[in-house]
């Protein structure tokens, strides 16, 4: 065969041509992936919506919450950082992700998690199939950093700009791994302070990214977890609050697990200044916090890229301080432990709405896939998109009316020296013997949100097998375990769907549960010998 010769404006002809097409193509990517909407994430860390965390957080709640949607069910899928944050990142309930604690035995940040759950998380699917660009900042797990998972050289799979910090929140002194390198950070304020370095770092990225991409930023602030450092100018802010005096603060909890029983009720004084302080600088730690998000939000407005931009707002777990007698923590089955804010703003989302349907931590993955045009059904996430919730597309009568908290309790092997009369199995104890956790701290719930309906049905993994359940409706401080007053053919219900709800996965984990009308099940039966019936209409 002969060659074939090309003359010289033949030459330039194809040149154009393939430049021409080589161009379109990337003008139809790159008009593709501009057409997704950006999102951001903002994570705080144990704070809690019962007990008024977001009153100090004026600013987070006009530029996002009135700008958009509330969310006044909005729960865990379990009451504890670790576990809490893993199902945040994989959509998954504790059962299915199998990290049941903060420590690296119990699969936090372990290199087990890393090789089944990491590379299934939804930053993963956001870079690689949705042409996102990924930037995180802040704290991801508890152990992350610990040698025995991989160091702070370990960057995740999923991000293009990592800035983790080493293991649980602080706000001076700690470590930062910033794409696989360690960097230190000293007791400055205006060089070290964690929440501000989170905002700069933040602010750096919206600034330098690449315009020609969507973008997904997740923050994860330290802030109002211990150990409660406020910024120098908010130390003497909120001088003479005090931990709210609820209905359950400082009462006995008589009728609920032992856990709740062995607290010492009235607390001593110490106990309750101790908790009244910390009430104090939770609140100081959240005006940093409040200045993160006024700060992004207009960043993002001045790059003219706020209207295009969902923007989310939570925590990974709720918190109390006195109920039951409790002083401080947050790994019980009740509201002001299990229930977070959550406010979103973004595209096609009406201001000033507040929604009251059940939604759950693992559920923003799957939503935050949906928002970036993925379809959720390829993943195995157990949570489900609330994305047309946001749009208003959806009723109370179409939307899940029960979802799953779990938690697996922690305690040491050896008794606590300075309370030997308890044994074994506790921990988290404070001087006056209050322990927040034992091994047989260990639960499952089913929370219930209906129009006909608002129920708890907890069951223990102790010697007892105790249960507790709730009228939320009639007994919103869950004062009253209605256990011992319903009906067995009832609490046979509950379990079952308790069971269901365990042993499910992906698609399962979103089936009707027995409050659901297509059951047919009247949850007033429940209280037809309880006084607290009437409420219930």
């Amino acid at each position: 065969m002969g060659s074939i010769r090309l003359s010289l404006p033949m030459l330039l002809y194809f040149v154009v041509i393939c430049a021409t097409l080589l161009l379109t193509n990337r003008c139809c990517v790159v008009a593709k992936w501009n057409h997704r909407p950006n999102i951001v994430l903002i994570l705080t860390d144990d704070l809690d919506v019962s007990i008024g965390g977001m009153t100090p957080l004026t600013k987070t709640r006009k530029l996002i919450g009135d700008a958009g949607m509330y969310f006044s069910n909005a729960f865990v899928a379990s009451p504890l950082c670790c576990p809490s944050r893993a199902s945040i990142l994989t959509g998954k309930y504790p059962h299915n992700h199998h990290v049941i604690n903060n420590t690296l035995e119990g699969n936090c940040s372990s290199r087990d998690w890393q090789k089944s759950q990491e590379s299934q998380t939804f930053p993963v699917i956001l870079q690689a199939y949705a042409g996102y660009q990924t930037f995180f900042a802040g704290k991801y797990l508890n152990q992350y950093g610990s040698p025995d998972a991989g160091g702070m050289e370990h960057v995740p799979l999923g991000w293009d700009y990592w800035v983790g910090l080493e293991k649980n929140s602080k706000y001076y002194n700690y470590t930062l791994s910033v794409n696989g390198k360690p960097r230190s950070h000293g007791g400055n304020y205006s060089q070290d302070y964690l929440t501000d370095v989170l905002a700069n770092m933040s602010l750096d990225f919206l600034q330098y990214k690449s315009n020609y991409r969507p973008f997904f930023m997740m923050v994860s602030t330290p802030a109002p977890h211990a150990p409660w450092s406020p910024a120098p100018q908010y130390q003497d802010s909120f001088n003479d609050i005090k931990a709210p005096r609820d209905p359950n603060f400082n009462v006995h909890g008589k009728d609920k697990h032992w856990l709740i029983r062995q607290a010492k009720t009235p607390m001593t004084n110490s106990s309750i200044r101790y908790l009244d302080e910390t009430f104090r600088k939770r609140w100081r730690t959240l005006l940093s916090v409040d200045d993160l998000v006024e700060k992004i939000v207009k960043r993002l407005e001045v790059r003219g890229e706020l209207g295009n931009t969902y923007i989310i707002f939570t925590s990974d777990n709720g918190y109390h301080t006195g109920q039951f007698s409790l002083p401080l923590d947050k790994r019980q089955l009740y509201e002001f432990d299990i229930k977070v804010p959550l406010l979103v703003r973004g595209p096609n989302i009406k201001p000033n709405q507040t929604s009251g349907l059940a939604v759950q931590n693992v559920d923003l993955g799957p939503t935050i896939l949906d928002m970036a045009g993925y379809n959720i059904n390829k993943t195995s996430m157990d949570g489900m998109s609330f994305l047309s919730v946001l749009e208003g597309h959806v009723n109370s009568s179409t939307w899940r009316m029960d979802i799953l908290v779990e938690y697996e309790g922690e305690g040491s092997n050896i008794s606590d020296p300075a309370c030997p009369l308890l044994g074994p199995g506790v921990s988290e104890c404070f001087p006056d013997c209050v322990c927040e956790d034992s091994f047989n701290n260990t639960y499952a719930c089913v929370r219930t949100v209906a129009p006909s309906a608002n129920l708890q049905y907890c069951e223990f993994d102790d010697n007892e097998v105790f249960v507790e359940v709730y009228n939320i409706t009639a007994d919103p401080y869950q004062l009253s375990n209605l256990a011992k007053s319903i009906d067995e053919e009832v609490l046979e219900k509950m379990n079952h769907r308790l069971m269901m709800l365990q042993s499910c996965s992906g698609q399962s984990c979103r089936t009707p549960g027995v409050y659901d009308t297509r059951y047919k099940f009247d949850p007033s039966l429940m209280f037809r010998h309880n006084r607290l019936r009437h409420h219930q209409k």
